[in-house]
């Protein structure tokens, strides 16, 4: 008899090891980047293209041949006031998402789905100023070079200071889109490391 206690005792009378804890859940692996250099990016875009529209719009230049004066404005071409519009546009866009970025790092809550809501925007923006940029781009390198098969004139050894101010707001131009590109790269690779794995 004793020995069928001790069995029953070794058999039921062990306690079972204590169920191992559930793996906590796995951590987001956090930001690649600081918040505040998405605030610098969006800032530097609106500079740039402030400082691009500002040098577009300002360029004018008046020649006189004789009885006669010629004037070269942004206004003669429809590409330039494309320019102009979707610089306009792009600027604005960058200020307000500046502000927005900024109302993020006060209310972290909300990061993400601004983040998402960025990178289509900066996608769309991006568009805008790289297609409008390639256009005054085409129509300037006309005016620059000419083109002999059709025979259109170069007219930048005439409009050299207003060929001057097209050219550098389209470099500065140029720039606002690479910062674009990098602000979309950052938000996706941002959004990309906040994915729990």
């Amino acid at each position: 008899m004793a020995t069928t206690e001790k069995a029953a005792d070794t058999e039921y009378g062990k306690e079972a090891p204590p169920a191992a804890a559930p793996p906590p859940p796995p951590k987001p692996s956090g930001t690649t980047i600081p918040p505040i250099v998405d605030v610098a990016l969006r800032a530097l875009v609106f500079a740039a293209t402030l400082t691009s529209l500002l040098v577009f719009v300002t360029s004018k230049q008046t020649i006189h041949l004789g009885p006669r004066s010629m004037e070269a404005k942004f206004d003669h071409s429809p590409a330039f006031i494309y320019f102009v519009v979707a610089l306009s546009v792009a600027g604005l866009y960058s200020l307000l998402t500046t502000l927005a970025s900024i109302s993020i790092i006060q209310k972290p809550a909300f990061s993400n789905t601004f983040l998402l809501y960025f990178a289509f925007w900066d996608v769309l923006i991006l568009g805008l100023v790289a297609s409008a940029t390639g256009a005054a781009g085409s129509v300037a390198y006309i005016g620059l070079r000419g083109n002999k098969h059709v025979q259109w004139q170069k007219v930048c050894n005439v409009f050299d200071k207003y060929c001057r101010h097209i050219g550098g707001s389209l470099a500065v131009s140029l720039f606002a889109s690479v910062l674009l590109v990098l602000l979309i790269w950052l938000s996706v690779l941002t959004i990309h490391k906040r994915i729990p794995k």
